[in-house]
């Protein structure tokens, strides 16, 4: 059984970290998110991963220091948690899991931002249900907000108002928020979104959340990516060309 990794200060510039671990146009942002999860770690941010090359791990920190427009005090958020692969079906996650379990002992309870249904870039909620946890809240188009509470007296989680309607502040032309939270969205940002927005005539407004407040006050619950299509939520889809067509046009 492979052991589980927890990344720290000291073996971080060693260790990879998942995603994008040989996708050469993703360096940049590869490597951003390593810088990303050093600043966090001050946050009381655990990164762990099963000790192989592949995207096995979970991340998680408590959610005052979330990068999450939530309302949940006292409780542990977990940010993302990928299984993939020859990986599934053999414990790991129910593994992984169980670190952040032990972890959380001393909080009200853990929570997790899902889709309605199985979505990429979010966490399939029927794994959770299955752990006990149970929905909360949702916020426009198709997000919901899960927990698990141990403690009787503990709050119920809930989204931020702001981030429950899926409208932003530019009401003109195409938004993207984008944080370094995720490896692809420097490049697919930057580099795939500008050139196909500009190449379809799209007028691109680009805002990167560089801070914790920032994303605890970002217009829906996902704040790694969200691009908006004239002041209206679009899609948490880090877009390519196809994607961009898909969801934009």
């Amino acid at each position: 059984m492979e052991k589980i990794i927890t990344l720290t200060e000291q073996n971080i510039s060693e260790e990879h970290i998942c995603c994008a671990i040989s996708d050469k146009k993703c360096k940049a942002g590869y490597e951003a998110k390593k810088d990303w999860i050093r600043h966090q770690f001050a946050d009381g941010f655990i990164f762990k991963k099963l000790d192989v090359r592949g995207k096995v791990f979970i991340e998680y920190v408590p959610t005052e220091n979330s990068w999450s427009p939530i309302i949940a005090e006292g409780y542990m958020m977990i940010n993302c948690f990928w299984v993939s692969g020859q990986y599934q079906g053999n414990g790991n996650g129910k593994r992984l899991y169980e670190e952040c379990l032990n972890d959380s002992k001393d909080k009200n309870g853990i929570v997790v931002i899902t889709g309605n249904k199985k979505l990429p870039f979010l966490t399939d909620k029927k794994f959770f249900q299955k752990q006990g946890f149970e929905l909360c809240d949702t916020a426009e188009p198709y997000f919901e907000l899960w927990f698990k509470k141990f403690k009787n007296d503990a709050p119920i989680p809930k989204f931020k108002d702001i981030a429950k309607q899926g409208i932003c502040n530019n009401k003109e032309g195409l938004t993207v928020y984008y944080s370094n939270g995720c490896p692809f969205t420097e490049y697919y940002v930057n580099t795939e979104l500008v050139n196909v927005a500009k190449k379809k005539g799209y007028k691109l407004s680009v805002v990167k959340i560089e801070s914790k407040e920032q994303a605890q006050n970002h217009f829906v619950p996902f704040t790694i990516f969200s691009i908006f299509k004239d002041g209206k939520f679009v899609t948490h889809h880090i877009l390519n060309e196809k994607y961009f067509e898909k969801f934009v046009e």
